[in-house]
């Protein structure tokens, strides 16, 4: 996919006077967001842990991360948010693109929104939970079956 982005909102919360507003660049390789520490600290968007990645050279950095509400394309979510290097180009992660039903089509290099979130119906097998009807998406259980 050629290089798409978008304009994302992220604030502490969603009654938060103080945001930070900009050109994201969508990053399919990426998990979690990432936006210049240095501006989601003046808009009061605290670090709440530090997590390892692994950058797109095999770098593997440390970087403290916070959670906060993310908007863009008319939609609204929450989730982590990494503290990057000062002048780092804001990236959005595929977590928060999924979390609101968009996808990623590369072939014809455009954002897609789902017709509707996947919220499927699913048993547990193999646990103290046996036969209990879940209504929320949980990893595919392959490894499981034994």
């Amino acid at each position: 996919m050629g290089l798409t982005h978008v304009t994302v909102i992220i604030k502490a919360t969603q009654d938060s006077e103080k945001q930070y507003e900009t050109e994201f660049l969508i990053d399919t390789g990426a998990t979690d967001s990432m936006a210049p520490g240095k501006d989601l600290l003046e808009k009061d968007i605290k670090p709440i842990g530090k997590t390892v990645y692994e950058l797109a050279n095999g770098d593997i950095v440390e970087y403290p991360f916070g959670l906060a509400v993310i908007e863009f394309m008319g939609e609204i979510t929450a989730g982590r948010i990494i503290f990057g290097p000062d002048g780092i180009e804001p990236i959005l992660g595929v977590t928060a693109l999924e979390s609101v039903g968009i996808l990623v089509d590369s072939a014809n290099q455009t954002l897609e929104r789902l017709p509707a979130i996947p919220l499927k119906q699913i048993i547990i097998k193999r646990s103290k939970y046996a036969n209990h009807r879940l209504n929320f998406p949980l990893p595919k259980m392959e490894s499981l079956k034994k």
